[in-house]
């Protein structure tokens, strides 16, 4: 966390559980089958970011970055990185829809998002409850 793209700031109870309640939410319209794909990545991978953020925030730190908030899952809650790599993935794959209108997502990759997504929220409310 040396690279100085995290900003050190104490945590926020209030923003905390804001955050974990958001991807808390998210997380479970995501897991809704009647909608569609796209839908259920956008909200799974929010769910996602939202939950990461919380761990960064916990622990202290703030980014501007999407990308280095999953990054640093693996220093916040010990995420294996098998796990944090599948959001790496997703955040590529978001970024392309974003940015280049490109939605190339599949059920396999939304399933293994919304695995790895049970797992951050399980150890970010752990960590929170600390």
């Amino acid at each position: 966390m040396r690279i100085g793209k995290l900003k050190a700031e104490p945590p926020a109870e209030a923003e905390l559980g804001g955050l974990l309640r958001s991807g808390r939410r998210r997380l479970v319209d995501a897991e809704r089958a009647e909608l569609s794909l796209e839908s259920r990545f956008d909200l799974v991978y929010n769910a996602a970011h939202a939950l990461a953020l919380t761990a960064l925030r916990a622990k202290g730190y703030r980014s501007e970055s999407r990308y280095l908030v999953f990054q640093c899952l693996q220093h916040t809650i010990d995420l294996p990185n098998e796990q944090w790599r599948v959001l790496d993935q997703a955040h590529r794959k978001r970024n392309l829809a974003e940015y280049e209108g490109v939605m190339d997502v599949d059920e396999q990759l939304v399933d293994a998002m919304l695995r790895v997504a049970r797992e951050v929220a399980q150890r970010v409310a752990r960590l929170v409850e600390e």
